[in-house]
């Protein structure tokens, strides 16, 4: 099927919006009958938006760094503002991974969520088209929009349906993110009187003086830093991830971190070559400390789900770590590392939700044994901890193992602190395990749940499944993201001017 005049990009965008809407004119006086029509309705379009995205991938051609599906059209011609869509190898699996943990948050919602379930599924749907239109957009004013829009429904998402602290833990995470967007947005109105437009093929193809690329580096590095988060502006995520509700916290983990990177990918090395150069030491070593210190403290924690968000920080050091190494490796190794994370920490919450939805409560020690009355559990949480570990085999391997690659290439003394977060790492997953799957549990009631049922494992298997495919199988991603990371490396090079022998050391 031809898709160059249909504009599937915008379907897959808007389709979740429009399911919105339709979800949004339920009523009834049945309260049990409504929450399913929600439910249905929610997951019959997200699932649909799901099957558009996987036939996207099939037709999107893997040998080209062209940005491809392009819809262009005059947004606000007096401004030059375009709404311009497009995919590339960069961002096509981050729309894919969009569209597959939302219906599995839908469908999950009908025993998580005890109250206002027509509402929650109406936030996740619009979430949804905010998250697909961030990887899609091609105009800066349009990424801002989207890019900012996710605040809202998940902030509502944490607000409403959290714990006992969600009113702090949802103001917290709005602040912090907000705050820092402000000078992103400041740096989007430079560039668009720079150049006249604020269309990013446009921006890229337009250098801009080195001064200038160091301020508007840091302003976009103030919004993607804490999207990411980085240290030591990561303090919004344990609260956030703690207080939320477990498919907020699948989202939040699975997809809205990686807008961080993906914004240093699409905006600060390709328009700020020079001055990614210059901060690149420095973000190695915020890396290596996030790597390192949240490992230490993610060690000490007696909550699952705050264990889990310290370890995704670590986790999105490796990132940074391998973007900003700027070699073939480091780079590739840090999409397939957003790309595995989104659905080994999505796995994990979900698994977190399972236990939760069960005890009510997520403290390790309260657990213990279960391995005796849940071994499919047990099975299907061995796969993802194994996966967050790194073992070889599961996609958690690969993507770590390209990062350290790059970053032995740059600098042997930070591959070889950012390699010590892969102990740390294995330790307290490990340890998490083994208290709560073959400890001596201190609550009998932890020796009485049921093990998952067919909901749970129609949202578990498959992304266990896909863990291991991955690990297995790497080049079905790699292949496709390979020709962009080419492009991207190669106008990063010719721009800082590297002598020939220093490129071929770096692998390129």
């Amino acid at each position: 099927m031809d898709l160059t005049s249909f504009p599937i990009l915008s379907v897959l965008t808007f389709l979740p919006l429009l399911g919105a809407l339709m979800v949004m004119i339920i009523r009834g006086d049945n309260e049990t009958r409504v929450r399913a029509n929600a439910v249905n309705v929610g997951g019959f379009i997200s699932l649909t938006v799901f099957v558009l995205s996987v036939f996207l991938l099939f037709q999107f051609d893997g040998e080209t760094a062209d940005f491809q599906f392009v819809e262009n059209v005059i947004w606000f011609e007096s401004l030059n503002l375009t709404y311009h869509m497009g995919v590339d190898g960069i961002s096509i699996f981050f729309v894919v991974l969009s569209t597959l943990l939302t219906p599995i948050c839908i469908m999950l919602c009908k025993q998580s969520v005890g109250t206002r379930v027509r509402e929650y599924v109406i936030a996740l749907l619009i979430l949804e088209t905010l998250m697909i239109g961030t990887f899609c957009a091609l105009d800066g004013i349009l990424f801002y929009v989207f890019f900012e829009g996710v605040l809202i429904p998940m902030f509502i998402l944490i607000g409403m349906w959290g714990g006992p602290r969600r009113v702090y833990a949802a103001f917290k995470f709005f602040l912090f993110t907000l705050l820092g967007s402000v000078l992103m947005l400041v740096a989007f109105m430079y560039l668009f009187v720079e150049n006249g437009t604020t269309d990013i093929p446009t921006m890229i193809a337009n250098p801009l003086s080195a001064d200038i690329q160091f301020w508007l580096f840091l302003a976009f590095f103030a919004s993607f830093a804490v999207k990411m988060p980085m240290w030591p502006v990561h303090t919004w995520l344990p609260d956030a991830h703690v207080e939320a509700p477990t498919g907020g916290s699948v989202i939040l983990a699975g997809v809205l971190l990686k807008m961080g990177g993906y914004g240093f990918l699409r905006f600060s090395i390709p328009m700020f070559p020079e001055a990614t150069q210059y901060f690149a030491p420095m973000i190695f070593w915020l890396s290596v400390i996030a790597i390192i210190y949240t490992s230490l403290v993610a060690l000490v924690q007696d909550d699952m789900k705050k264990m889990i968000a310290y370890s995704s920080v670590a986790h999105m050091g490796y990132v940074t770590l391998g973007i900003f190494s700027a070699t073939t490796n480091g780079v590739e190794g840090a999409i397939f590392q957003m790309i595995s994370h989104g659905l080994i920490s999505g796995a994990l919450f979900l698994c977190v939700g399972v236990i939760y939805d069960r005890m009510h409560t997520r403290e390790i020690a309260r657990y213990g044994g279960i391995v005796k009355n849940m071994p499919k559990y047990a099975t299907l949480l061995m796969i993802f901890m194994l996966g967050s570990v790194g073992l070889p085999g599961t996609s958690g391997f690969v993507g770590e193992f390209l990062v350290l690659m790059g970053a032995f290439q740059v600098n042997t003394i930070i591959g070889t602190l950012a390699a010590t977060g892969l102990v740390l790492g294995a330790t307290y997953m490990l340890w998490l395990y083994r208290q709560v799957i073959f400890g001596v549990g201190q609550n009998k009631d932890a020796l009485k749940m049921k093990d998952v049922n067919s909901i749970e494992k129609i949202a578990l298997v498959p992304l266990a499944a896909m863990v291991i495919w991955l690990g297995v199988q790497p080049n079905f991603v790699l292949d496709r993201i390979s020709p962009s990371v080419e492009l991207l490396l190669a106008n990063y090079y010719e721009a800082i001017s590297l002598p020939t022998d220093e490129l071929t050391r770096l692998g390129r």
